[in-house]
């Protein structure tokens, strides 16, 4: 790993009505990096990956990619959302196209690419989540592991230098997690730089370089993924525990 990608500094985010969901956070992510980010329902995991690719506007701190402070008012955001892909818990893909299209449209608007080549490029990354063989196909048609796939394809193809995961499991049932799990795996493999908020806590322990545990809206613990065996903080040990009596 060589780099900073990316390096959040005292972020916070108050919602309107005074909901304080994040709390003064900070960390970076190194190139190359898979950081999971943990915590309960509430935490505010997910409203860092929001604020991250400026979804949301944070409140207060500094976001940077690769030493460009990217939440400015000068900040191109159709740039900056191609420079770091998000893949959402409910896939966001469009019903009314084809799952090639699905991933051939942001190269085609934002990249700027002719048809050929979008589809050429569409074409590698959905044989990278195999889903070469479903790309005449409608979402209506696929399952919800597949939608998965398609969406991790259509953030790949912009080639981001980060990509953002935000639950990408929790909308799926138990029989096709597997499936998108096995995915994200062979993108860490890969040495893909990513940040994953999920509640699937063998996954953190097996796959992160890192992990981020979140707590009303602060970090209360980070480390190796060995954290998750060996918690060092009271607050930690309560989470897993409570994870652990669930599954």
């Amino acid at each position: 790993m060589s780099g900073k990608v990316l390096e959040i500094n005292d972020l916070h985010m108050v919602y309107p009505g005074g909901v304080h969901a994040v709390r003064g956070i900070s960390f970076n992510v190194n190139e190359g990096e898979s950081v999971a980010i943990i915590g309960s329902s509430g935490s505010g995991k997910s409203t860092v990956l929001r604020c991250i690719n400026r979804l949301i506007e944070p409140t207060g701190g500094e976001i940077h990619l690769k030493g460009e402070q990217v939440n400015t008012p000068h900040t191109d955001i159709n740039n900056l959302r191609s420079r770091i892909g998000m893949v959402f818990q409910s896939f966001e893909l469009f019903a009314h196209l084809k799952v090639l299209d699905n991933v051939t449209l942001g190269l085609r608007q934002v990249r700027k690419m002719s048809k050929r080549e979008a589809e050429e490029q569409a074409l590698a990354v959905l044989e990278r989540v195999e889903m070469l063989d479903r790309i005449d196909a409608y979402p209506g048609n696929l399952s919800g592991g597949q939608k998965q796939r398609v969406a991790i394809a259509r953030a790949l193809a912009m080639k981001p230098e980060v990509l953002l995961f935000d639950e990408p499991t929790s909308a799926l049932d138990p029989e096709l997690i597997g499936s998108v799990l096995k995915t994200i795996r062979g993108l860490a493999d890969e040495g893909m730089t990513m940040v994953v908020v999920t509640h699937e806590i063998s996954f953190a322990r097996d796959v992160a370089d890192r992990v981020i545990y979140m707590d009303q809206g602060v970090v209360a613990e980070t480390g190796p993924s060995s954290i998750i065996d060996n918690p060092e903080t009271e607050r930690l040990k309560k989470f897993l525990s409570s994870i652990n009596e669930e599954n």
